[in-house]
């Protein structure tokens, strides 16, 4: 329905770059094959020279016609316009029977997954963030929690699993919740296409602990519900950074509430903002995950525990939400 997985897979070529990749069954290797290295090589000599119709013959079938002559030359163009020339290609490592390269362009390091087929066509390619390899493990919160609410929210997705979470599909925010307000079985009452209507619109965001604040996003318009804002995903966010070096993302802000800046530490239950309607998402309601690091283009996602709440009616303790609770601090 809404939250930032669908903004990742439709994502604008500054957050995330997706051709088309397709996996096919060859045999194991275990370093750079030299038919994939002069592939890159003449790739790199190509793009730099802004030759986009000699990219697009190095293309296998399926790969034209995923990707046809008018797209590839409006994706190269478009990603040259954002990240400038390649300065340098290194051959990273094997994922599912692919190539992956470091590829540093003049604006920022990217990872390039790489398929070519047996006739030397490529038949894959994928561009990403660079994701470096020793980025801390974090499965979930050691720190205690307390709902970033109020008053009693649902958890419209929520869980460990992908019937109960549609999250969970996605590395960087695996394990994240959507979470709104609704009464008797909505979420609105009045004009649907006006957000005050919602019930969720403007109430407060609170610490769910002590933290510092390392990342604030503002400016940022709240949509008509229905309209989605795929150039700036989390719309107006805060990332708070735990002492345990945990990462709380706060996303769809409304518009001018934010309360808080970069470099301070706020108590738990310190109000934070108000639940918005910004970014990209069809309706106000909060996203908030978990992950390991401060930038989710790179993050995995982790369980977010709470610590004695009330689920349904019923006090809970080192509980872990999931899609249908009706959720609430103790008072």
């Amino acid at each position: 329905m809404f939250s930032i997985n669908q903004k990742i897979t439709n994502a604008s070529l500054k957050n995330k770059i997706f051709i088309v990749l397709f996996l096919l069954s060859i045999g194991s290797f275990s370093q750079e094959k030299e038919n994939y290295n002069k592939v890159v090589s003449e790739f790199q000599t190509f793009y730099n020279e802004g030759n986009y119709n000699a990219i697009f013959n190095m293309f296998n079938y399926s790969m034209k016609k995923a990707l046809p002559l008018k797209k590839t030359q409006a994706f190269f163009s478009d990603l040259k316009s954002k990240l400038g020339k390649i300065s340098q290609v290194e051959f990273n490592k094997l994922k599912d029977e692919t190539h992956i390269y470091k590829i540093t362009f003049a604006a920022e390091v990217r990872d390039v997954t790489l398929h070519v087929d047996g006739n030397n066509k490529i038949g894959g390619l994928l561009v990403t963030y660079h994701k470096p390899d020793n980025l801390p493990v974090l499965e979930r919160n050691t720190t205690k929690m307390i709902l970033p609410f109020k008053e009693e929210w649902m958890v419209f997705w929520g869980g460990t699993n992908k019937e109960q979470n549609y999250h969970v599909a996605y590395e960087n925010q695996q394990f994240a919740y959507d979470i709104l307000m609704v009464k008797d079985g909505v979420s609105f009452n009045g004009d649907p296409k006006n957000n005050e209507s919602y019930y969720v619109f403007g109430k407060d965001i609170i610490a769910p602990c002590d933290a510092k604040v390392v990342k604030v996003i503002t400016g940022v318009s709240d949509n008509i519900p229905g309209e989605l804002n795929p150039e700036q995903l989390t719309g107006n966010t805060i990332i708070l950074e735990t002492s345990n070096k945990e990462y709380l993302l706060f996303a769809h802000l409304k518009e001018n509430s934010i309360t808080v800046r970069e470099g301070q530490f706020i108590r738990q239950g310190g109000l934070l903002g108000k639940c918005g309607n910004s970014g990209n998402t069809t309706e106000p309601h909060l996203h908030l995950s978990l992950q390991n690091t401060l930038d989710m283009n790179i993050a995995t996602g982790a369980k977010l525990y709470f610590d004695r709440i009330l689920v349904n009616g019923e006090i809970k303790q080192d509980y872990l939400p999931v899609k249908g609770d009706v959720i609430k601090n103790r008072d």
